[in-house]
């Protein structure tokens, strides 16, 4: 009889959309202390069902594999028993939609390893650090914020939150929250597809930047004082680097001032 590999417990399931769902566990052993905005693998069988909101793939997974996928994680990093996702279903997909119909008390498999370089708290001190974000990419960002926002009040910290409507702004109110209580963060959510209730900002990111929207917070675009870090659509992460390198960023590379997480 074979033995499941599985190691950790569905403590929390918060479904934003049908597509888009915060999901909360609980491991059998706690890990060692990690890193705000890094990253570990997750699991399912491949006999787990799928959503009711999916599509059969092409191929389907091999049975009795387990399935398995790097996520950010976004909960703090003083916590090592449990672990906050933001993930968003694939219909498509081999995991995602297997995890999209867990429910609380279900079991599921996490890597032992926590990896990763995508270190937001390794910024010379005194540098403002900018975190820019489409969709899920937000998942490092909360956990730096929940980490170590209390110990960065002598520098400004933004977020800037590209997504399509507004509802998948996931931690919209926590960030709220956050920019209410702590002066120097600043929160630049913006939509695509806004409707009539949305008075905020809309349009691509890149379109903000241009229009400096930092420089009218106080952020000052050099290298040396300001730190950017990119993590989602790739598109994006392309055209912020390009705006970014005209101010003499450069991408991973030490004194650079630009990190895009990539695994």
């Amino acid at each position: 009889m074979q033995t499941s590999p599985y190691n950790c417990t569905v403590i929390g399931k918060i479904l934003l959309t049908p597509d888009l769902m915060i999901l909360r566990i609980r491991t059998d052993e706690p890990r060692t202390q990690f890193k705000a905005g890094q990253f570990t693998t997750i699991g399912l069988m491949s006999n787990e069902s799928r959503s009711a909101n999916s599509v059969m793939p092409v191929e389907d997974a091999k049975p009795n594999s387990l399935i398995t996928r790097p996520y950010s994680i976004a909960s703090a990093n003083y916590d090592t028993s449990e672990f906050e996702f933001y993930i968003s279903q694939v219909k498509s997909g081999q995991l995602t939609p297997r995890l999209f119909d867990l429910t609380q008390g279900r079991r599921m498999w996490i890597d032992d390893k926590i990896l990763g370089v995508f270190d937001l708290n390794s910024v010379a001190e005194g540098n403002n650090i900018v975190m820019i974000a489409t969709g899920t990419g937000l998942a490092p960002y909360m956990s730096f914020l929940r980490s170590h926002i209390k110990d960065h009040h002598n520098v400004k910290l933004a977020v800037i939150h590209g997504a399509a409507y507004q509802w998948d702004l996931g931690y919209y109110s926590e960030l709220q929250f956050i920019q209410a209580a702590f002066p120097n963060f600043f929160y630049f959510p913006t939509l695509l597809k806004p409707d009539g209730s949305w008075s905020g900002l809309t349009g691509y990111i890149e379109k903000h930047l241009e229009g400096e929207v930092l420089q009218k917070a106080g952020f000052e675009i050099e290298p040396c004082k300001t730190q950017f870090f990119l993590c989602g659509n790739p598109k994006m992460v392309e055209s912020v680097t390009a705006y970014l390198s005209k101010n003499n960023y450069m991408k991973n590379c030490e004194n650079g001032g630009l990190h895009v997480e990539e695994y």
